[in-house]
């Protein structure tokens, strides 16, 4: 049966909820990530989380909207892809990410995600 945390997980994002992605990520999570500048390590939902609202996405980005989700299974891993729409003091941006993931009891234990960063929108 196919997962649908992935799906949870940007909605999440979307709407910067921090307390539910702390209930989908696994206190040991394993986290890599890669943006147009830098690559991410984090271990822990709680540093995931800060890095996901304090770094990624700052409190001046406003998500706006889940602009579509697209999720499937990939071997023995998920597979979640998602674009969402913000505004900040820049403009609009648009922002893509996709993420690979294994879960155990029903939370994401390993992840990685792919961002396209903030492009015009």
């Amino acid at each position: 049966m196919k997962s649908t945390l992935g799906r949870h997980f940007a909605e999440a994002l979307a709407v910067k909820d921090a307390e539910r992605i702390g209930e989908l990520l696994d206190p040991q999570v394993d986290f890599r990530g890669l943006t147009p500048n830098r690559a991410w390590e984090a271990s822990g939902a709680g540093d995931v989380t800060a890095l996901l609202f304090g770094d990624w996405f700052e409190e001046s980005d406003h998500l706006d909207q889940l602009v579509e989700v697209e999720t499937a299974e990939m071997a023995d891993r998920e597979r979640v892809a998602y674009r969402l729409r913000g505004h900040n003091a820049d403009g609009d941006f648009l922002v893509e990410q996709m993420a690979y993931y294994a879960e155990q009891d029903g939370r994401i234990v390993w992840m990685r995600v792919l961002c396209s960063g903030f492009r015009p929108g």
